[in-house]
């Protein structure tokens, strides 16, 4: 309300000037909800930490054997292309799903986005889960930044950006649609779950296709098979 008034803002234009939408986001259940939006960041980060230490222990024991692929090595710009894919399908998802189609909203199986309120509490967790998706892009930017150019490098870099959205589609999809039930695909349709699985299953043939894309590259290039 202070703050209203200091910028000269009418009160009915200033969400959180309202009682019950500050109420409503800045409860008990604050933290509890900005740890659950965080989960899935969490998960993704691990995967991709997993992945890159798998992929640089493999290729480094195929440099034993062809010492003079070293400094070729697909690792750097996969892992960069696959954080700034993650991001980027965080962006897509809230962009596309939240804003423009409104077929779900972040917490909307948990607060109801029906009315004003509700709708505005949901609005500011939306404007937090793309906080953590502007994260990830700008550290994607930045390893991308530090990866020198290469040739042949397109493909590789595509299939990194598929690959990282198709891992946020499936990572988002098990953990806030399945297992914490935050949202769904299509929340106000009358059977939830074939359109989650069609969005689960899509992020599966996504993931699947960047893989063949990056063994494709590997082989066009004559990497060791490790």
């Amino acid at each position: 309300m202070l703050l209203c008034c200091m910028l000269s803002i009418p009160v009915y234009s200033c969400p959180l000037c309202n009682r019950q939408i500050r109420e409503g986001i800045y409860n008990s259940q604050f933290y509890p909800n900005l740890f659950t939006l965080a989960l899935a960041f969490v998960a993704l980060t691990i995967i991709v930490i997993v992945l890159t230490v798998i992929s640089t222990v493999r290729y480094r024991r195929g440099m034993q054997a062809h010492p003079q692929l070293i400094l070729l090595s697909p690792v750097p710009l996969t892992t960069a292309a696959t954080v700034l894919g993650i991001g980027i399908g965080g962006f897509i998802d809230g962009i596309v799903l939240h804003q423009v189609l409104r077929v779900h909203e972040m917490l909307s199986n948990k607060i109801p986005a029906t009315d004003y309120i509700g709708k505005s509490i949901n609005m500011f967790w939306d404007g937090i889960f793309h906080a953590f998706c502007l994260i990830v892009t700008v550290i994607g930017i930045v390893l991308l930044w530090k990866v020198s150019k290469r040739r042949h490098a397109g493909k590789l870099l595509s299939a990194g950006l598929l690959l990282g959205w198709g891992i946020f589609n499936l990572v988002e999809g098990v953990i806030d649609h399945q297992v914490l039930q935050l949202h769904n695909v299509v929340e106000y349709a009358h059977n939830h779950q074939p359109a989650n699985y069609i969005f689960l299953g899509i992020s599966v043939v996504m993931i699947l296709v960047s893989v063949s894309m990056i063994r494709s590259h590997h082989r066009s290039r004559h990497w060791p098979q490790v």
